[in-house]
């Protein structure tokens, strides 16, 4: 198999020039800076474009909005009553919530204005009661309020009486939340994208501050990047595309990247994931992307493997047109592992993680498999094929036993846009999590600290006459359809490619995907699981 990259065919192993953790990845996101001082006017110089100021809701008793931090030193310089423009406004101080105040200019040399050689606009931005997520919702509606502009300073999120400890947590919220929500997708048009604005902090600086704000940015870089590749068509994005560039971007990251093709990957007996490439133009890859801390102690092997499908028509179970229409965004479990690992780099986790992406585009054609073959996965598994449109659990499956195999991991987590029946059963907001109960219980607590709500599913041992099958050692999809639980089902077939090791299984079928922007959410794909994970990582003892 020919490479573009520079490395054999033989699938050998190269490890990038430096070890040193990188700053970023994928495209830039916003600037954002720390500046320790107050609303006044020297901090309002030119080249600000707008001043936000916080509002909380009313106590008991009270109607609309009140104003929180920077409201009355703005209302000072401006010389205007911002609580009578929130009253008139009809906000309430709602995380989320924002009001864009337009100021006039003046006619004339004669008439001096109050706000002359001040910001021109004033955001009220509702911030709630100032938890993670309502800050992370503030955020996300300010960079929203900023958009086309250049530059935006805020006093948000700055509270009296906090450690510095609180004010960097604090900080890191808002910061997440403006820069999720101040992603665009790329664009194959003639209109090129326009930067969003940056991002001025004041009341904050300090080393913890811009720890968390640093946190915050590779947070928000792992999830951009996700979006993107998620977003690609899949048109450009075929197998050899995706796995060019996990090798790029783990090259400049100094990271170790190993691509497995259709030659090597039939010769280890990857037979789920040829089977799913079977039938398109483009042949499968698997590739392996290594980060392993500097120093002796490598702490725990963290190996994440994700769903790789770039495009999924169902095979000869074929899929309605309105099903097809997002399935360019498949591979979202690929691109959250990929994430991952380049993020734990960026970040200088103190565990080694390995990030395992088995990528295939589930087409139709003359070698098409079929509903009723035998498969033979890696390790010898057989497995009787019910629905090809159940192609994610194979690609798994194969991916799940070679990293136990081969990888010896301590820690072996699965991503997936894997089953209806998770969006079904969890909405669009949660992911569906199984697994150990310990390792369960540490990524429940990633995802509340996160902003990525998971719900931990059980593992019904009476549903695992579902993958029983009468020709083969499994059978992939129930044969009884009253049995139902199709989520629980996947997670118990799966399980039996994970020998004995720690494992999870996330399926996230139903928060990868959005119809429309919601707070740090974005339309399309929405990146969901690589903060999740991260915070996984950085809290792993």
């Amino acid at each position: 198999m020919a490479r573009t990259d520079g490395s054999t065919s033989s699938g050998r192993t190269r490890s990038a020039r430096s070890s040193s953790a990188p700053t970023a990845f994928g495209r830039p996101l916003p600037d954002v800076l720390l500046d320790g001082g107050s609303l006044v006017r020297e901090t309002l110089a030119d080249g600000i474009d707008a001043v936000a100021v916080a509002l909380t809701p009313g106590v008991e008793g009270d109607h609309g909005a009140q104003p929180g931090e920077g409201a009355a030193e703005a209302a000072a310089l401006y010389g205007i009553d911002l609580a009578e423009i929130a009253d008139r406004a009809g906000l309430t101080g709602a995380a989320g919530e924002s009001y864009v105040l337009q100021l006039p200019r003046a006619v004339g040399s004669a008439v001096q204005l109050p706000w002359a050689g001040l910001p021109p606009r004033i955001v009220l931005l509702g911030v709630g009661s100032r938890t993670h997520t309502h800050l992370r919702r503030a955020g996300a509606a300010l960079a929203r309020a900023a958009r086309g502009l250049e530059r935006v300073v805020t006093t948000a999120g700055v509270q009296p009486r906090q450690s510095a400890s609180q004010v960097a947590e604090s900080a890191r919220a808002f910061v997440e939340g403006y820069l999720l929500a101040a992603y665009a997708p790329p664009t194959a048009g003639a209109t090129s994208l326009r930067p969003p604005a940056a991002l001025v902090l004041l009341g904050r600086d300090g080393t913890r501050a811009n720890a968390a704000v640093a946190a915050a940015r590779t947070a928000a870089a792992a999830t951009w990047l996700v979006r993107d590749l998620a977003n690609t068509p899949a048109s450009t994005k075929t197998p050899a595309w995706l796995a060019d560039e996990a090798s790029r971007l783990a090259r400049d990251a100094g990271l170790t990247v190993t691509v497995q093709g259709p030659r090597e990957l039939e010769a280890l007996g990857f037979g789920g994931l040829l089977a799913v490439g079977s039938g398109s133009a483009s042949p499968p890859r698997l590739v392996t992307v290594t980060y392993r801390p500097a120093g002796a102690d490598h702490g725990q092997h963290v190996v994440i493997v994700g769903k790789g499908i770039t495009f999924d028509t169902g095979g000869l179970s074929i899929k309605p047109r309105e099903a097809m229409v997002p399935m360019k965004t498949d591979m979202a479990g690929a691109a959250v592992a990929l994430a991952t690992v380049l993020g734990a780099a960026a970040a200088g986790v103190l565990h080694s993680v390995t990030a395992v992406l088995p990528l295939a585009e589930n087409h139709f054609g003359a070698a098409s498999y079929r509903p009723g073959d035998v498969l033979r996965l890696y390790g010898g598994t057989t497995v009787e094929i019910a629905n090809t449109d159940a192609e994610g659990r194979l690609v798994l499956a194969d991916a799940l036993a070679w990293a136990d195999a081969t990888l010896d991991p301590d820690v072996l987590i699965d991503v997936a846009t894997l089953t209806g029946a998770a969006s079904l059963g969890l909405g669009r907001q949660h992911a569906a999590l199984y697994g150990d109960a310990s390792l369960v219980g540490s990524l429940a607590a990633a995802a509340d600290a996160s902003g990525e709500p998971a719900w931990p599913m059980p593992l019904v041992e009476e549903y695992e006459e579902a993958v029983h099958s009468d020709v083969a050692d499994l059978r992939h999809v129930p044969s009884d359809k009253h049995i139902g639980g199709g989520s629980i089902t996947a997670a118990l077939f799966l399980r039996h490619f994970v020998g004995e090791r720690l494992w999870a299984h996330l399926d996230i079928a139903g928060p990868a995907r959005s119809s429309k922007d919601v707070h740090e959410v974005t339309e399309g794909a929405t990146g969901y699981g690589a903060r999740l994970l991260l915070q996984y990582l950085a809290d792993l003892r």
